[in-house]
């Protein structure tokens, strides 16, 4: 080999992509749209109901090369690494859907009887304005 000629590097993967690659693909298996929403389950009078939740994961690998001698003298560099993981899941409510066609959102957490209310409100609004017009044209002369 001459001296002009230049030999091309041989590229390996460095070590830490095994580990990023691993663990994110152990991620990827405990985190899925099952997850968030859940299966549905049917009630015998045709409500639906599925479960909702909340998925945070975080992920995080490092290392570092060493330069060492071999016993030959020759220096070596070898490779120290790790990564982790972790994933949070929280129950956040449940979607009950009703043959009637009404949609429900229930919470887990917060009032559920000022969320009640807030949902009746505009039924109860109707039936008031129901009232006061049949009021009217009763007292209303013809």
């Amino acid at each position: 080999m001459s001296t002009n000629e230049t030999q091309t590097p041989i590229l390996r993967p460095h070590p830490i992509e095994g580990l990023m690659t691993t663990a994110m693909e152990n991620i990827k298996q405990m985190v899925d749209v099952n997850t968030v929403v859940g299966d549905a389950v049917e009630a015998n009078d045709g409500t639906v109901i599925i479960p909702l939740s909340q998925v945070a994961f975080g992920f995080a690998a490092g290392g570092g090369e060493y330069e060492v001698s071999d016993v030959k003298g020759n220096d070596i560099m070898p490779f120290a690494g790790g990564s982790g993981g972790g994933v949070s899941i929280k129950p956040i409510g449940f979607l009950v859907v009703r043959p009637n066609s009404d949609i429900r959102l229930l919470s887990v957490k917060g009032n559920q009887l000022a969320l009640r209310l807030m949902d009746l409100a505009p039924e109860v609004l109707n039936r008031i304005e129901t009232m006061l017009s049949r009021k009217e044209k009763q007292v209303s002369p013809s």
